[in-house]
């Protein structure tokens, strides 16, 4: 429908499918993909949670029309660099031993339009290059908010699928040291192999829908759909018109939209903790680095906004860092995170606060100039044993994770 006036703070929610409404296909014959535009409702007075509630308002809109078991984000600043990028990441999501388990692929962030000397440390190499990577040893990476492939049933709040539980080890009445004595009667010699399948639909048929997804049937019934698609019986027009009424503003009134579903709310950056709450449920994420950069992006260009960009990251990371959603107390429950994982997580919250050190590292040599006191122990002591220690394994985990990643001493410097 034409736009209904001009005013982008207050208009109704608009679709406008530009492609594959009527099933197009190509010179041969094979269907192609759906184009469609998205605008939310807009009204004044309601929190419309800026990049999170757009994402959010997608997924449903998606889902309706669509149901693709997998989506791509791209911040509107990126673009498609490698066209096998996201053949990559679904080749991860449709792995028969770890796809079941796996929530999303992140692919690193890469940037046009940079100088030689990158001065303004955009490459972020030692982030992206290095911790990024050996994330992907423990959990998995982070959620960085963009170049990232999502497995839809992991945005619903959802538990990954449980393996195969390890046989219990059996032994006769002679040894009473090891294993246990096998249980006599059991249930038919029926386990539970029948029910780790049939968990959500167990769990789902007891739940509140309205509370937790929203009103609306269509929608309620595509997250169900594991392998993806819309029923067949449903019209074009009556999908249409459902997915206008998904993206109202007061459709996420009650819900747990942002709280506990999709792109969570209360942060700046909300990627931070989309992804932390799904390493809390269970589910790993893979880090994906093709040859060919997958993503590109444009870099601030200028000091001034990479401040800017710089204080907005380190304010939100204080601001988790204080919420409710602390890596620090959050998750502990249910101990589905690793320790390392969540050792991470702190980090990523908790970095602002080293400036704070390295303020009082610049300002203790004039210190020791001035008073003519020097701060280090004489070097008889054992505490000095203790500190050249520390340091020395300082140096060689930087040296080594420097050696290890290729990246160079201009890189680490900036």
């Amino acid at each position: 429908t034409p736009w209904p006036g001009n005013n982008t703070r207050d208009h109704p929610g608009m679709i406008q499918v530009f492609l594959g409404h009527s099933g197009g296909h190509d010179v041969e014959g094979n269907e192609l993909p759906r184009l469609v535009y998205v605008s939310r409702e807009k009204r004044p007075g309601f929190s419309h949670h800026k990049k999170a509630g757009a994402m959010n308002a997608l997924i449903r809109v998606s889902a309706v029309l669509t149901n693709a078991p997998f989506m791509l984000n791209l911040d509107c600043d990126h673009h498609i660099n490698n066209s096998k990028a996201v053949r990559e990441a679904i080749c991860f999501l449709m792995d028969p031993q770890i796809g079941k388990k796996v929530c999303y692929v992140q692919f690193p962030q890469r940037f046009d339009g940079i100088d030689t000397h990158d001065r303004y440390a955009n490459r972020n190499t030692v982030f992206f290059d290095i911790n990024m990577k050996g994330l992907d040893g423990i959990q998995g990476p982070v959620y960085v908010g963009t170049g990232c492939v999502f497995k839809r049933q992991a945005l619903y709040g959802y538990d990954p699928p449980k393996g195969p539980k390890r046989p219990k080890m059996e032994t006769c009445d002679c040894c009473p040291c090891f294993g246990r004595r096998k249980k006599k009667n059991a249930k038919n010699g029926a386990g539970g192999e029948g029910m780790d399948n049939n968990d959500k639909e167990l769990l789902m048929s007891h739940m509140n829908f309205e509370k937790k997804f929203g009103q609306s049937a269509i929608f309620v019934t595509s997250t169900l759909m594991e392998e993806g698609g819309v029923p067949p019986s449903s019209s074009p027009a009556a999908l249409l018109k459902e997915a206008i009424h998904v993206i109202s503003c007061g459709y996420e009134d009650k819900t747990e939209w942002g709280l506990e579903l999709g792109w969570i709310y209360g942060s700046i950056t909300e990627d931070i903790l989309t992804g932390f709450k799904m390493h809390c449920r269970g589910w790993r994420s893979i880090y994906c680095m093709p040859k060919r950069a997958a993503f590109k992006g444009s870099a601030p260009i200028n000091l001034s906004d990479r401040l800017n960009q710089v204080l907005r990251w380190a304010l939100s990371s204080v601001e988790i860092f204080f919420s409710r959603h602390s890596p620090m107390l959050y998750g502990y429950k249910e101990g589905k995170l690793k320790w390392l994982e969540r050792f991470a997580y702190v980090n990523t919250t908790i970095y602002p606060f080293t400036s704070l050190a390295l303020v009082a590292y610049c300002c203790l040599p004039a210190i020791c100039l001035l008073t003519d006191k020097f701060i280090m122990p004489e070097i008889s002591t054992f505490a000095s044993l203790f500190f050249i220690g520390l340091f020395l394994s300082i140096f060689s985990t930087g040296i080594l994770e420097l050696r290890w990643s290729g990246v160079s001493i201009e890189e680490w410097w900036r």
